[in-house]
């Protein structure tokens, strides 16, 4: 199988603060198959697409971001990594959805801690429904996974897996990501590249578990998951994983 969907890792961040409108909109002209957006809450409760606890990761603002309202992150500039000239608000999720649902796949990782935050991007997410074949809703949490399919029938959801501690082996890591995505009701779970194998892939699959990769971000990794068959990657270099992609025989 050489043909695999690529997702954008926070959208397209070569000319772009990360997780912006902005990058989200280099990730469509480019073609992406998808991006990846993390979604939290402020203070007040209103969801936003921010990856970090503390904004001053990506800020001249310091603090956590839960201490802050949206008013107060409204007068925040995301700063790009590559270019600190260029700065972009950080989005609402509803803004970020009226202005990608339809255009790109999306998949969109609810961070929490918080229980409301299921409901509350349940909530955005059901003014969407029509869009919902485009989307997925991911997350490291299994209980976020069944309470969203609680709140939204029918949308698709993966659990993403964290690095292997350094005491696992192989057969351990392809135990708990099974068990741990049928415990969320997932649809697949998303796996480093350093956690793929072929019998723990094997194992997975033939439980009715898909596979896909995050953090694919060299042609190495992205042989690994041509190997393995990784149908869909997350990767935070798109245009070298694209053109990779391109290279290979039809």
């Amino acid at each position: 199988m050489n043909h695999f969907d690529l997702v954008a890792h926070r959208g397209v961040t070569d000319h772009a603060p990360e997780n912006t409108l902005r990058a989200f909109q280099r990730a469509i002209e480019l073609g992406a198959d998808a991006v990846e957006l993390d979604v939290r809450l402020t203070s007040d409760f209103v969801p936003v697409v921010f990856h970090y606890y503390y904004l001053n990761m990506v800020s001249q603002l310091a603090g956590p971001i839960f201490n802050f309202t949206l008013a107060e992150l409204n007068r925040v500039q995301v700063n790009s990594r590559s270019d600190p000239e260029i700065s972009e608000p950080i989005p609402i999720f509803r803004e970020v959805m009226d202005v990608l649902a339809g255009r790109i796949g999306m998949e969109i990782e609810i961070k929490g801690p918080e229980p409301e935050c299921v409901a509350l991007i349940a909530g955005i997410l059901q003014d969407y429904r029509k869009f919902w074949d485009g989307i997925e809703v991911t997350s490291y949490e299994p209980a976020f996974l069944q309470e969203i399919k609680k709140h939204c029938p029918g949308m698709t959801t993966d659990l993403l897996f964290p690095r292997s501690e350094p005491w696992m082996k192989s057969d351990v890591v392809a135990y708990q990501a099974l068990h741990h995505s049928r415990l969320a009701g997932a649809r697949a779970v998303h796996l480093h590249p350093t956690q793929l194998t072929t019998d723990g892939a094997a194992y997975i699959r033939k439980n009715g578990i898909e596979i896909h990769a995050w953090d694919v971000n060299d042609e190495d990794t992205l042989q690994t998951c041509i190997e393995h068959k990784i149908p869909r990657v997350c990767t935070d270099r798109y245009q070298l994983a694209a053109g990779f992609r391109d290279r290979l025989d039809p």
